[in-house]
């Protein structure tokens, strides 16, 4: 065989080579921006009191590693394994609890729960019957979607209208603690631009209620020994503040991680402070992902 045909099979090669290049659908990094393997995170947040996903609500892979997550969790938690999430509204308590006993089916507990997501089947009832297959709690952790309503419409005023009833579905700390100031609320300023409308205060109430509600519940739930893992927009517990901040305010000193979902052009983009005060482990994830709806 002559050097110009050893060439064009070795150019053929390392063209065939690069073509077979794995594509990534997402990589997983530690706060220091090292990549990491699945297992070893999963070692790591097994030794917490809570654990936070935080997802992109139309992300697949959000949602598959969310149930992977609480599959290799309870190998190691079993029945002090608590799931909670901000997808189901705290009023719907009952009617879960009564579905994960088996009282009735699917179809007779959808039509009871309010404000379902229209992701539920694909994203959210997975991790349900997950709950529901191994006896697990499954806590509706989120405010009432007409109470942070009427928060943002008439202020803290608002609270002054509600029935003792309804008050035990807000968290009773919101008035004492909310503080505009803390970071998650003030950014919501800062990416308005100059265009601040005059019922911000109002708008970062709403935001505050559904972190110190989920806060609440998720805290009023949680007993020594267990894991605590919630579900809920990145946004929720980013850098450690939203339901975390509440957490800590209320409740200091358990031990806490955060997960949260990115995608590429995001994380690429970050710098190496940012990785590492956004969350203990980044999922980045290929920006043409497709999207759940």
């Amino acid at each position: 065989m002559n050097k110009f045909a050893v060439l064009i099979i070795f150019a053929m090669l390392s063209a065939f080579m690069v073509e077979a290049q794995p594509v990534e659908a997402y990589q997983l990094y530690n706060h220091k921006g090292k990549k990491m393997k699945f297992e070893k995170m999963v070692k790591d947040l097994s030794q917490s009191d809570l654990v936070f996903f935080g997802e992109y609500h139309d992300n697949p892979i959000s949602h598959w590693l969310q149930l992977e997550l609480a599959e290799a969790l309870f190998k190691i938690k079993e029945n002090n394994l608590v799931i909670g999430s901000e997808m189901f509204e705290n009023g719907n308590q009952l009617v879960l609890n009564e579905y994960l006993a088996g009282y009735y089916d699917e179809k007779k507990m959808l039509p009871e729960v309010t404000q379902l997501w229209s992701n539920y089947k694909t994203d959210y009832k997975p991790i349900l019957e997950f709950a529901k297959s191994n006896n697990l709690k499954f806590i509706a952790t989120n405010i009432p979607r007409r109470y942070a309503s009427m928060l943002y419409k008439k202020g803290i005023d608002a609270m002054s209208l509600l029935s003792p009833q309804a008050l035990e579905m807000i968290a009773p700390n919101i008035e004492k603690y909310f503080d505009p100031q803390v970071k998650c609320y003030a950014n919501m300023a800062k990416n308005m631009g100059g265009h601040i409308p005059p019922n911000l205060y109002n708008i970062q109430l709403a935001q505050a209620s559904k972190d110190a509600t989920m806060a609440y519940f998720i805290l009023k739930n949680y007993k020594k020994n267990d894991l605590f893992y919630h579900l809920n927009g990145a946004y929720h517990s980013n850098e450690k503040e939203g339901i975390i901040w509440w957490i800590n305010k209320t409740n200091p000193g358990l031990t806490i991680k955060n997960i949260t979902t990115l995608h590429r052009s995001e994380w690429d983009s970050m710098t190496d402070q940012e990785k590492e005060s956004i969350a203990d482990y980044c999922i980045v994830v290929a920006d043409n992902m497709t999207k759940t709806r």
